[in-house]
């Protein structure tokens, strides 16, 4: 065989490798392209529909700019769907919702709730649609509810914050009883334990890792108490309060951005809390096509990747200086204890008996 022809099979091979290779890579992109234009099918159908209804009513629990960033974002994508928000306390929204559904005349067609507990019993009620929409199946199970009626958006976490300008590094606290220090006497904000359910939770941890003897220990340490998350990272920022054992990760983080001499951390040697924002669509809802397309693109990659720290989907990495919830000792249990209602009460009434009535307004802004 002369060296041509050697040759020539030596290129017929490569050839058709190449070409197997270029096959296997086309019938790939393919059925990427396919899938991804399935997604996008889907949620095209659903606009459509969405835009002949041309309005969504939102009841969002926390404070109003995150969720308005969001509504305006989705506007963007979906032009012609006006959304009307409602945001504040759950306790503030969903007697507004139960009304609702007793008269017969549902107006809200999401919530965005932390209670898990009032999800619950909307289900058990019948209240709420089965909804395994596009994205569903992205979610991790454990932020989703088997049955289809719910599904998580956001996973939320509490953190120790502190203003850089009145504590120091090296007086970071590692745990919740380094906060009972006389250094920090007066200088702790918190919010309130019988009046938020997370804060609740979070107490629950902290008496149950060091004993109720906290309790006296941190109220002759003067700590200052406030309605809400928003409104403890606030005092922090203004320097009223100088740090906190019950500050939301995610707002602390947005103060940090836009200047202030805010900065969060995880506990080094308690649990952190942590837990996820749940939506629902209700039964009877006026608009329940836009609903169905605003909780889909809630939970969709594009919206999910660009949301902070940690997503309820399955294939988004978190972003910023956090590691994954994984790599942190947690407390996530949290539909478990708020689903306990005879404990819950008892706490409550408990905890405000060390620490009075609840006083103030809600604080939604920074």
């Amino acid at each position: 065989m002369t060296d041509h022809m050697h040759h020539k099979t030596k290129l017929e091979a490569i050839s058709r490798r190449d070409l197997l290779k270029a096959a296997a890579v086309a019938s790939s992109a393919f059925y990427l392209t396919k899938v991804s234009a399935q997604i996008h099918g889907d949620l095209a159908d659903l606009y459509s529909a969405a835009k002949q209804e041309g309005a969504l009513t939102y009841y969002a629990g926390g404070p109003t700019a995150p969720h308005q960033a969001a509504i305006d974002q989705f506007a963007t994508s979906f032009p012609g769907i006006k959304v009307s928000l409602a945001t504040g306390f759950s306790n503030q929204l969903v007697p507004r919702i139960d009304e609702q559904i007793a008269r017969g005349s549902v107006e809200t067609d999401v919530a965005n709730l932390q209670t898990i507990q009032d999800i619950e019993r909307w289900k058990n009620r019948g209240a709420l649609i089965v909804n395994r929409g596009p994205n569903f199946d992205e979610v991790l199970d454990q932020f989703k509810d088997a049955d289809g009626t719910n599904v998580g958006v956001r996973v939320y976490a509490l953190g120790y914050g502190y203003n850089q300008d009145m504590v120091s590094a090296d007086q970071i606290p590692k745990s919740a009883v380094d906060f009972l220090k006389p250094k920090f006497r007066g200088q702790v904000v918190s919010s309130y334990p019988h009046d938020d359910d997370i804060t609740l939770y979070l107490y629950y941890n902290i008496v149950q890792a060091h004993g109720w003897k906290f309790m006296p220990e941190l109220m002759a340490n003067k700590p200052q108490f406030i309605r809400g998350h928003v409104g403890v990272v606030r005092e922090m920022a203004q320097g009223r309060a100088g740090l906190s054992f019950d500050t939301s990760i995610e707002t602390a983080l947005s103060s940090k951005r836009g200047g202030s001499r805010i900065d969060v951390i995880a506990p080094a040697d308690d649990l952190m809390t942590v837990w996820e924002n749940r939506c629902c669509i209700f039964k009877g809802a006026p608009h329940p096509n836009a609903a169905r397309l605003f909780v889909a693109w809630l939970i969709s990659y594009d919206h999910q990747s660009h949301q902070g720290n940690w997503s309820t989907r399955r294939d988004v990495v978190p972003a910023g200086s956090f590691k994954s919830i994984s790599s942190y000792k947690t407390a996530d249990h949290f539909r478990d204890f708020i689903l306990d209602e005879p404990r819950v009460v008892d706490l409550r009434k408990r905890f405000a008996s060390y620490i009075g009535p609840v006083l103030g307004e809600v604080v939604l802004a920074q």
